[in-house]
């Protein structure tokens, strides 16, 4: 049985029902960034390597974006409360396992299993308030919340993290995950209402199996190849079966009964377009969050409370731009405001790109300006882009809509650092190798002071006898200029998504009623009292 034909909630259960999966999102997408401050801390902790450290990263990333479409899939299903409990569940097994781990191989075990109960619990969240505020003006409010607590957590992530490890160390972050995560077990049991599709079908496999190994071999292998080089064959290898298993994922999907992922409703402009910008914006979001905090710190050696009140501004103009954007998305739709987050987010990059140019003489305020517009541009995006793709697939496959939309939010993340990182690497990796083999002082140093130099490059710390101090400053200014370049290409993705729903029609919002072939108390006044279902199309 859906919410919508059990009758909609009141508003106080309605409002507690969306506090608790606003939490739940917050939880998991804090768990993006929050680890990035830590491993300074586990690495002198447990003695990991670089390597492993990443992974402690990129082990969540890759199995929450693998595995994202099944969650919404078996929601719609099995029930999207029930899925979201049973992440939760694993998303503190996974907690737990991290906080009592005695080496980094655990901790990576851990990660991809906090990663698998996030993939399970997120686009649930979605998906309920697709079901909690059938009416479209109503659920543009409500994704405006989504929206800024979305932003909210990316960017409080690294600040919370940093005093936690302030606090304690770095279990002191897992332990913090597994108490939350106690706690909004108990919230989502007590106030989230069940549904799911009352035509459920059969769970797709095949979809399942095609979706997951591709997006898992082509993720892992871009990450991989940052440090293990492109051209390696396994990494080859690995594209070459990812890119196969995506091909042949939409023949598969267009003949299932009950596909996985709807490709009719993918098709769709209005739908494809916004899931491209979900992709392109936070490509851009991580740009500068990664790269851009990584050269403050490297290359102009800001401390960590100078950078949080460098991304501060932009952190409050995320969440700033989502709330308002709501009301704005109920009145006019989602083209005006995902063509104007677009345009506000690039100007805001672009600025940043060239404050970033002044290298030392870069001024404090004017970049935090730079960043807290694009942040603006991020937060107005995030809007319309969500509602674009829920107003446009039927209710009850909200699961699905829910996690194609945050599918491409999080393959934009890990394709952006994985992208971006390899393009600032090969800049680095250049500068260093023409340091050393042009200078011949350096070159009759140890075999590993290259290396050493590279590692303190990508950790900010002390290497050996090295410090970074010591880099000369010719390797600091390509590594300025890879971080130029890679905000670059944000940038231009960043603008052609933003052509590209400028150019799209934006058609009616679904009527639910009329798709679902069936007639549905789908509309709800703000006390909690059923409409009749010929007055509740989902338009504003």
């Amino acid at each position: 049985m859906t919410i919508a034909e059990a009758g909609a909630p009141g508003t106080a259960s309605r409002g507690a029902a969306l506090g608790t999966v606003l939490a739940v999102l917050f939880l998991t997408f804090l768990d993006t960034t929050i680890v990035s401050v830590t491993l300074g801390n586990l690495e002198t902790g447990i003695s990991a390597g670089v390597i492993p450290l990443q992974w402690v990263v990129n082990a969540y990333a890759l199995v929450f974006a693998s595995l994202m479409l099944l969650g919404g899939s078996l929601g719609d299903r099995l029930g999207r409360k029930r899925v979201m409990i049973a992440g939760i569940v694993i998303f503190t097994i996974g907690s737990l396992m991290c906080a009592l781990a005695s080496g980094v191989a655990v901790v990576i075990a851990g990660r991809a299993v906090m990663g698998l109960g996030a993939a399970a619990s997120e686009p649930g969240t979605l998906s309920v308030i697709r079901q909690l505020y059938p009416q479209r003006a109503q659920r543009a409010r409500a994704l405006g919340a989504w929206s800024a607590v979305s932003g909210l957590a990316l960017a409080l992530g690294p600040v919370i993290g940093g005093l936690l490890v302030g606090a304690g160390d770095w279990r002191s972050v897992f332990w913090f995950n597994l108490a939350a995560s106690i706690v909004l077990l108990a919230a989502v049991v007590l106030f989230v209402p069940e549904s799911k599709d009352p035509q459920p079908g059969r769970i797709d496999f095949a979809g399942f199996v095609l979706g997951a190994a591709g997006l898992g071999c082509v993720i892992f292998a871009a990450i991989s190849g940052e440090y293990k080089g492109y051209t390696t064959w396994w990494i080859v290898t690995l594209f070459v079966i990812g890119g196969l298993c995506l091909l042949a994922f939409g023949p598969v999907e267009r003949r299932v009964r009950n596909p996985m992922l709807n490709l009719s409703y993918i098709r769709k402009p209005i739908v494809s377009s916004a899931l491209f910008a979900a992709f392109a914006v936070y490509f851009g979001v991580f740009a500068i969050f990664f790269f851009t905090a990584l050269y403050l710190d490297i290359g102009q050696n800001y401390s960590g409370l100078r950078l949080a009140g460098m991304f501060a501004p932009m952190a409050v103009a995320i969440v700033v731009g989502g709330l308002a954007t709501g009301p704005w998305v109920a009145r006019v739709g989602s083209r005006a405001p995902t063509v104007a987050g677009c345009a506000l987010a690039a100007v805001g990059m672009l600025l940043a790109r060239v404050e970033l140019g002044h290298g030392d003489d870069l001024t404090f305020w004017l970049l935090a300006l730079a960043l807290a517009l694009a942040g603006l541009g991020f937060g107005i995006t995030v809007v319309p882009l969500t509602s674009a793709v829920l107003s446009h697939v039927p209710g009850r496959h909200s699961g699905m809509a829910a996690s194609a939309t945050n599918t491409a939010r999080q393959l934009g993340a890990v394709v952006g650092v994985a992208v971006l990182g390899a393009i600032i690497n090969s800049h680095l990796t250049s500068s260093v190798s023409r340091l050393f083999d042009q200078s011949p002082l350096l070159s009759a140093l140890a075999p590993s002071a290259k290396e050493q130099v590279l590692k303190i490059l990508e950790t900010g710390g002390a290497s050996g006898s090295f410090s970074l101090a010591d880099i000369p400053p010719s390797i600091k200014t390509d590594f300025l200029h890879g971080v130029q370049l890679a905000l670059l290409v944000a940038i231009v993705l960043i603008v052609l998504a933003g052509l590209t729903a400028a150019l799209v029609r934006e058609p009616a919002p679904l009527n639910d009623d009329e798709v679902d072939g069936q007639l549905t108390a789908t509309g709800s006044t703000a006390s909690g009292s059923a409409q009749p279902s010929t007055s509740s199309t989902g338009s504003a």
